[in-house]
């Protein structure tokens, strides 16, 4: 600890105690002077009651302070005093004009108009160039400029009284004489800002009417011209003394206002909350109650100890004191006001914030007395703004940065990349079937989860990058330096972490993310294009089976082209006729006939020919493209079908897009009249997949349609987590088993085995029927049979066929099919 002595030798301090430790600089070895302070200090009391004629007329020490203080105060008013002085000069030439006009000849009275203007505008010219003059710049010759040319607009009125005394009569004289003595007594009284130029012109103008009267012998007259001046010229210093005498005290009034008023601001709520006084060893003095209160002391306690030393609190012997103290620090060194100055202090260990103002004092003598100030406590507003400022660049829920903040960091990891080629990279992560936790368990479960996931997304990612929150389930990651913490190694852990199960709530659950990456300055060297690159990095993770990193390669972009041209043909298919429909026979597996048809969806685009199903079914989805496009195959399959022999069925993929659509079952209905097609032939198939992602939904427009008379069937059976409640629930009629289990069961798989073995137990057990799809063999048809699968499907009974050859197969087939049943009693949806 260094002990540095809290004095100022220019501006008073005594070299008195105060110690201080840590990036306090010595204020006694820097030698500063105090720029509020004056060298010569101006006691305006003092000048107020000792305002001699020197200092009224400005000839008493010019170029000093205190010289110039007088003189910014003596003109204050000068604006004022040039017009009333023009107006003094204007009406009595105007007078003596227009009685010279008949006894002087009109070249003399215009000859003595001219000189009067010329010298007229020169007064004001000086008068204006006094009022706007810089008050550091203002010395003793500018006033004396001043008075010799308002002076010299005197001699306009001294020529005609001495000039004209031979030959004007007494009368005139003597009226132009008194014109002359009451200009000068109008002037003492109009203009007290300039006395030194009032002065000048009075001696001038009275010179003159003292010489025109000797002249013309009226002695008498001239001795009581001489009276008359001369008392002029007394009132002009006394005027001009009450004037500056007036315009201290307001000084003085001013200088005790801003005193008072922050005595006062102590008591105003939500402003000041108690008043601070130093001395010049900084020292505190004259302890206010809630002064010492702030400070968590008593008023004794803290009387006389140093008010640095106070603030910084525990970090006052190690130098560990707050920033904002030092700035506190510069500004009483420099001995300047201050108001509002935010410092963090520490009482009782604690951290707080106050707002301090505060003004140097100055004794009687000018020297620096100590400080005087104001405080108040915004500990409370300061947090409200801290956490305002948190929320503004962090996720409410999680506490992680959000985009706004991870783009600065990213910006940031660029910008080092620029300066030092060290290599940064984004990751964008997608957290595979959080929809699902969401839709089954609720979003409060689904908000503990994502809580969670923050947690192991800080743990994964450690020092090496910036994890932030994107909103819903994504997530992100900047990692600013890959040579310490490669992306692929960021992004491996981040899978690993997030792969294993969540408890929340009791419930154990397993959801995994998709990792998109892209790296500088490989993959882009701005922010825009680098989570561009890496969001289409991780459509492909995800893409490609989820639960797997890809890093951005430039044939993404190309891919990426590619789906918005596919998009944009498959938003104008239906118009332009490019869809078709393929029908694929449905076999009743006791029988092996056929007794209906699945309607399957073809798409041969003019611009990118014929498309597969798994390319343009995943963006239609995507982009709800597949509303539409479902209602234009409701509608085309049901007029088809109603060509069919009367026993034969539809069977029609609904995507769960179209179940949250308003009135999709009366969609349905419309479809089924206008087709004329009774509802007990439509069977509506949907997925296991739909069924998880909108179970309420789903089920509310699936009770619809089986009100309706539709048939209803589970799709893709196996592949998803349904419960047997849900399937009671739904009033299933069908479950079709996929094709990989059928697959795999005729392989020999001891797991296809198993799960196709307990599917159509279950079934069975609820009533339920079977249907086995992708059987293209003969063994695996007589499989499923013996399994007890109650339909058959697959390239082995026929692949999807037109409509023309399905409506042939059909009529050839009608004399296998048993009577069509009866159609059920239909409930209007």
């Amino acid at each position: 600890m260094q002990a540095c002595a809290t004095i100022f030798e220019t501006a008073g301090f005594d070299t008195a105690g105060f110690e201080t430790a840590g990036r306090f600089t010595d204020w006694q070895g820097s030698h500063r002077k105090c720029p509020q302070v004056a060298s010569e200090p101006i006691d305006l009391p003092r000048l107020r009651g000792e305002l001699t004629v020197g200092r009224l007329l400005g000839l008493s020490g010019p170029g000093g302070a205190e010289w110039v203080h007088l003189r910014v105060l003596q003109l204050g008013g000068m604006a004022r005093s040039a017009q009333l002085r023009t107006i003094i000069l204007l009406l009595p030439a105007i007078l003596v004009a227009s009685i010279a006009t008949g006894r002087y000849s009109p070249a003399q009275v215009a000859g003595w108009a001219t000189l009067w203007c010329a010298l007229g505008w020169l007064a004001v010219q000086a008068d204006q160039t006094l009022a706007q003059a810089h008050p550091g710049t203002l010395r003793l010759r500018h006033l004396w400029s001043h008075a010799l040319v308002v002076g010299g607009s005197a001699l306009a009125w001294a020529m005609p009284l001495v000039l004209t005394a031979p030959h004007a009569s007494l009368i005139d004289h003597v009226g132009l004489a008194i014109v002359a003595a009451l200009m000068v007594g109008a002037l003492a009284f109009a203009t007290p800002a300039t006395p030194l130029a009032t002065l000048v012109f009075a001696i001038a103008l009275g010179a003159a009417t003292i010489t025109g009267l000797a002249m013309r012998g009226a002695w008498t007259y001239a001795g009581a011209a001489i009276a008359v001046f001369g008392m002029a010229g007394w009132a002009a210093l006394e005027v001009a003394r009450g004037h500056l005498a007036t315009r201290l005290a307001e000084a003085e009034l001013a200088d005790r206002s801003k005193l008072v008023s922050l005595l006062l601001r102590e008591f105003e709520e939500d402003e000041a909350d108690w008043l601070w006084q130093i001395d010049t060893a900084c020292r505190v003095r004259g302890v206010s109650p809630r002064f010492a209160l702030a400070l968590e002391q008593e008023p004794r306690a803290v009387e006389g100890r140093s008010f640095m030393e106070l603030l910084c609190g525990s970090g006052w012997g190690t130098g560990a004191c707050a920033p904002s103290l030092y700035a506190l620090d510069e500004q009483l060194k420099l001995c300047r006001s201050f108001s509002d100055l935010l410092v963090q202090v520490d009482v009782g260990g604690k951290e707080h914030w106050w707002k301090l103002s505060g003004s140097p004092l100055i004794d009687a003598h000018g020297r620096f007395a100590g400080y005087r100030g104001v405080g108040s406590n915004v500990t409370e507003q300061r947090r409200t703004e801290k956490k305002i400022e948190f929320l503004a660049r962090h996720d409410p829920l999680t506490g992680l940065p959000n985009r706004s903040r991870l783009i600065e960091a990213l910006q940031d990891a660029l910008n080092a990349v620029e300066r030092r080629g060290i290599g940064c990279a984004v990751l964008l992560i997608d957290l595979d079937r959080f929809k699902a936790v969401n839709d089954t368990l609720g979003h409060p479960v689904g908000d503990k989860l994502l809580v969670q996931v923050a947690a192991r997304l800080r743990e994964a990612v450690g020092r090496s990058g910036h994890p932030a929150r994107l909103g819903g389930d994504e997530f992100a990651v900047v990692v600013p330096d890959l040579h310490a913490a490669p992306a692929e190694d960021v992004a491996e852990a981040l899978i690993q972490h997030l792969s294993h199960p969540f408890e929340v709530d009791g419930h154990l659950l397993s959801i995994g993310a998709s990792v998109g990456s892209a790296c500088a300055p490989g993959d882009g060297v701005c922010v825009d294009v680098l989570l561009r690159h890496a969001d289409l990095a991780l459509y492909r993770a995800k893409s490609d089976g989820r639960g797997i990193h890809c890093r951005y390669i430039p044939a993404l972009r190309a891919d990426a082209e590619q789906r918005r041209g596919l998009e944009q043909a498959l938003r104008h298919a239906v118009a332009r006729e490019e869809l078709q429909l393929a029908f694929q026979p449905i076999v009743e597996a006791s029988a092996e006939r056929i007794i209906g048809f699945e309607a399957l969806l073809r798409w041969h685009s003019e611009q990118h020919g014929a498309v597969a199903p798994d390319r343009y079914i995943p963006l239609a989805e995507k982009t709800r493209l597949i509303v539409p496009i479902g209602e234009w195959v409701l509608f085309e399959a049901c007029r088809e079908a109603a060509r069919w022999p009367k026993g034969s069925r539809l069977a029609i993929n609904v995507a769960g897009q179209q179940l949250l659509e308003p009135g999709f079952a009366a969609l349905v209905a419309r479809a089924l009249g206008d087709g004329g097609l009774p509802p007990h032939r439509l069977e509506i198939e949907l997925t296991e997949g739909t069924l998880l992602r909108y179970p309420a939904s789903a089920l509310r427009t699936l009770e619809e349609l089986a009100r309706l008379g539709c048939a209803l069937a589970l799709d893709d059976f196996g592949t998803g987590t349904s419960s047997l409640g849900q399937l009671r629930q739904l009033n299933l009629s069908h479950i079709k088993i996929d094709r990989s289990f059928v697959r795999g069961a005729a392989c020999g798989d001891a797991e296809g085995l198993a799960i196709v073995r307990a599917v159509v137990a279950m079934a069975q057990s609820i009533g339920m029927g079977t249907t086995a799809e992708g059987v293209e063999s003969a063994e695996e048809a007589v499989l499923m049979r013996q399994f007890g699968c109650t339909r058959l499907q697959g390239y082995f009974y026929g692949r999807p066929m037109p409509a023309g050859e399905a409506l042939t197969l059909a009529l050839a087939s009608c004399q296998m099919l048993p009577p069509p049943d009866d159609p059920p009693e239909v409930v209007a949806a």
